[in-house]
């Protein structure tokens, strides 16, 4: 093998291999920021959740408010 053949392949070899180091960073980068997305998207469920919770609670306590008869003067007067 000349020298000149050689040295092309060695820097094929060398450029390949700083390109998968440069890949292996650029993978380890996007694990973390995964991560840390996967953990934002929890904490907008859990605050979600909470809201929706809140709608439900007020859902209930405006239907329980509805079907109970009304106490007050003026709706048992009969006209």
């Amino acid at each position: 093998m000349s020298h000149e053949l050689f040295s092309q392949l060695e820097q094929k070899i060398t450029s390949a291999v700083d390109a998968l180091e440069m890949l292996k960073m650029e993978a380890e980068e996007l694990r973390e920021e995964n991560a840390r997305l996967k953990q934002e998207r929890e904490e907008w469920e859990r605050r979600l959740n909470g809201l929706l919770s809140k709608f439900e609670e007020l859902e209930t306590s405006g239907s329980a408010m509805d079907a109970a008869p009304s106490d007050s003067p003026a709706s048992s007067e009969t006209y």
